[in-house]
């Protein structure tokens, strides 16, 4: 697979322009597995493009390796048992700039990145939950958002979550939702704050109320209509390709990637792909 580094770096070495004159889309673009770091890096990336009109509004779907993430409201007791057991059981910690306290992301969990221009948080996040639900309620399973508590829950149990962070109009982080992944090191924690929180998953809803399986292929489609319909805009999907040289013509210091996704759900063969990141480059600018 061409390495999308050199791509990008070719791209503005032969002054290559990719302003976009319309923004009603919302370009959708699948990544398969990131690890955390990588994918936050590649997110600053497209912000900074987004706040230059160089890409329009965007929407990032992919999954990631185990990893606690702590949000700007994170306290110690959110990690009680303290990081070197959890990292000790193969899951990763890292400070956020969302908001919000600890989550988990893991394999099997969806997790959206919209970087889109805003005028409301609280509009966006209603929007954002607005999306979830809808995506739920097509696969049969009813879910609100209820008073006082942040995410999306079904049957009693938080199902999503959402923190998202603002820089000059442009939002990063975003929402998660546990389509078929591990939940166990949800007990772990305080899951957001919310102390003995019970935590569900696409997959278990639907096993109880005999849907069948959850296929995350399906409800990646799903929620990105969703999104797109809350938002107000029209979905694109885009390949990863088309996405960096479009950010190249702003910067080309952030990560670069050769993507190559999975099926978060799909567990069989030997041969799952996985997203790799290169590491970021010195800035030069």
């Amino acid at each position: 697979m061409q390495d999308f580094a050199c791509l990008s770096r070719a791209i503005v070495h032969r002054g290559l322009s990719s302003k976009i004159r319309r923004v009603s889309d919302l370009w959708v673009t699948t990544l398969g597995e990131i690890p955390y770091g990588d994918a936050l890096a590649l997110q600053q990336r497209l912000r900074d493009a987004r706040q230059t009109d160089a890409i329009p509004d965007t929407l990032l779907l992919l999954e990631h390796p185990p990893v606690y993430t702590r949000g700007r409201r994170a306290q110690p007791a959110d990690l009680p048992r303290g990081e070197r057991w959890y990292r000790d059981q193969g899951i990763d910690v890292a400070d956020s700039d969302r908001g919000g306290q600890v989550t988990y992301h893991g394999p099997g969990q969806l997790v959206g990145y919209p970087i889109v221009r805003i005028d409301s948080v609280r509009d966006y996040v209603a929007a954002l939950e607005r999306a979830m639900i809808a995506a739920l309620r097509d696969e049969g399973i009813a879910a609100t958002a209820p008073d006082g508590l942040t995410g999306v829950w079904a049957g009693g149990a938080k199902i999503g979550s959402i923190g998202v962070h603002v820089s000059r109009g442009v939002t990063t982080h975003g929402f998660a939702v546990n389509v078929c992944n591990d939940l166990e090191p949800f007990g772990w924690i305080a899951a957001c704050g919310v102390e003995n929180a019970q935590v569900t998953s696409l997959a278990r809803e639907k096993k109880t109320a005999g849907q069948g399986t959850a296929s995350m292929s399906c409800f990646r489609k799903r929620i990105a209509f969703q999104l797109a319909q809350a938002l107000g805009l029209s979905q694109r999907l885009v390949t990863p390709h088309r996405l960096l040289i479009a950010s190249a013509s702003r910067r080309a210091d952030a990560p670069a990637a050769a993507f190559a996704g999975r099926d978060g759900c799909s567990r069989s063969g030997s041969q799952a792909e996985r997203t790799s990141i290169s590491p970021r480059a010195p800035t030069t600018a």
